[in-house]
């Protein structure tokens, strides 16, 4: 029944995602899906293969956060986890819990401890959440005026209170430990001590990285937008990219999806691009953010399984 409670639940999700894309991006962007595709039909080759490029760059740039929340982890290997671990978000609903068991298989099987690995999914959960709640206030410092001042800051506090409710939590270990008992006190203590070698050793690189990869990845929303024909100034674009991220932890479809792409449309049309290029735009950059990353991560979670396979 679980079983079956779960698929269920996961097709209504990915039924409600869909629904989101086709009936309401045309509401929300006032626009009709013929000319949304003569505008996608514009994209070139080289501009597509440009994208591509900054799109694979930015998952490149990532890895250097996993390899920084978990020592001995190569980059190769990092990509592996981060494309196998996103393809799972992408399709179930609540998929991150799912990300982030499948790549504790995934890292075990290389030799990372169990402490380890559950240090790299708090730490890089860290640095993403922290990431993504100063977003809004880049955006509100490059050019205030130019967002919608009352969603975007209820999400930024959101967003900020759990990052420092994750901060108190591990501040917190060694009482929650002495509640949990002596097995569970020695794995805490351990678990906290080990979280904040990592963060005081590591905390350049993280950081560094997260950056490239933000910085990437807006630049990537920037090119979509540009190669469908909306010009933006970099306020707006920070902005838009602000919205674009926050609106992916909406949970209720995988990955945000559906969500974060009538967020997006909705405020770039209010900031007066066109509406056509507007929703063609955003579609592109969730081509490369969501869906690509589905066959991505099928295809290096395949080629993990059969080395673990010939190696067994």
């Amino acid at each position: 029944m679980r079983r079956w409670s779960r698929l269920g639940a996961s097709l209504a999700s990915l039924g409600l995602a869909t629904w989101l894309v086709i009936a309401l991006v045309p509401a929300v962007g006032g626009v009709a899906w013929t000319a949304v595709g003569d505008q996608l039909r514009r994209v070139g080759p080289g501009t597509a293969l440009w994208l591509t490029v900054l799109w694979l760059a930015g998952l490149w740039a990532y890895t250097y956060v996993l390899t920084g929340s978990l020592p001995g982890l190569r980059n190769t290997q990092a990509f592996t986890l981060n494309a196998a671990g996103s393809a799972i978000s992408n399709v179930l609903p609540f998929g991150g819990a799912a990300g982030v068991a499948l790549t504790a298989v995934m890292a075990s099987s290389w030799g990372h401890s169990a402490r380890a690995i559950t240090t790299s999914a708090i730490v890089s959960g860290l640095w993403n959440t922290l990431s993504r709640a100063a977003l809004p206030i880049v955006a509100l410092a490059v050019q205030g005026a130019v967002v919608p001042g009352d969603g975007v800051l209820v999400a930024t506090i959101g967003a900020t209170a759990g990052l420092l409710t994750a901060v108190v939590v591990l501040l917190r270990l060694r009482w929650l430990g002495r509640l949990l008992g002596s097995r569970a006190t020695r794995f805490l203590l351990r678990l906290r001590r080990e979280t904040g070698q990592v963060v005081r050793d590591r905390w350049p690189q993280l950081t560094a990285a997260m950056l490239a990869y933000l910085l990437l990845q807006g630049v990537l929303l920037w090119c979509c937008l540009a190669a469908a024909g909306v010009q933006l100034e970099p306020g707006q674009a920070v902005a838009a990219f602000a919205v674009s991220r926050l609106l992916t932890l909406a949970v209720i479809t995988p990955g945000g999806f559906g969500i974060t792409e009538n967020g997006t449309i909705a405020l770039l049309v209010g900031l007066g691009a066109p509406a056509a290029p507007a929703v063609a735009g955003v579609l592109l950059f969730a081509f490369f953010t969501y869906l690509v990353e589905i066959p991505l991560g099928a295809v290096t979670w395949l080629g993990w399984s059969a080395r673990r396979a010939r190696s067994g």
